[in-house]
């Protein structure tokens, strides 16, 4: 016969045999401790997950808020520019139709001026006339002429009717440039 070691004889076996036992004593300890942090990480991670899933919809929240705001900003700043075009449109006209009629009351003051003027000389005109007249009258009366003398005396009297009308006009254009 040959001698053969026996089971129990082999080292190797005994730690089998341990390592077996060790699992069927503690393996159900230790299956639930390991089972329990594997749960508690999976829960911690569903948490997690939960919890950036939330933050997410939060964010998306905020993202079409913020759009919504800034197309309402858009529409807004559209309506101003819009009104300031109106606005600048109104006021160019008003003020071209407030040009427009100043320049019609400086053209009318121009033209009452031109009229007062042009009424005036003409006055002047008769007042000169007037007063030649009466001088000439004045010296019929008193010689007593002819109508020889008369006629004189009268191309006399217009002849001086020009220079009389000129002293008159340079009088007149002294008064009113003061």
């Amino acid at each position: 016969m040959t001698n053969e070691p026996g089971f129990f004889a082999e080292p190797r076996n005994w730690v089998v045999l341990a390592f077996i036992l060790f699992f069927v004593l503690f393996g159900k300890r230790l299956w639930g401790v390991l089972a329990g942090l594997l749960d508690a990480r999976a829960t911690a991670v569903k948490a997690e997950i939960e919890e950036a899933t939330r933050l997410r919809r939060e964010a998306e929240s905020m993202l079409r808020d913020a759009e919504k705001q800034r197309a309402s900003a858009l529409a807004d700043a559209k309506a101003m520019i819009e009104g300031a075009h109106a606005e600048a449109g109104r006021v160019t006209a008003a003020a071209a139709t407030e040009a427009e009629a100043s320049a019609k009351r400086r053209e009318q003051m121009a033209i009452d001026r031109i009229a007062a003027a042009e009424k005036a000389a003409v006055d002047d005109v008769r007042l000169t006339a007037v007063e030649i007249a009466t001088t000439a009258a004045r010296q019929v009366l008193t010689e007593g002429l002819t109508g020889e003398a008369d006629s004189g005396l009268i191309d006399h009297a217009i002849t001086q009717l020009p220079a009389a009308l000129a002293a008159r006009g340079t009088a007149r254009i002294g008064e009113t440039a003061h």
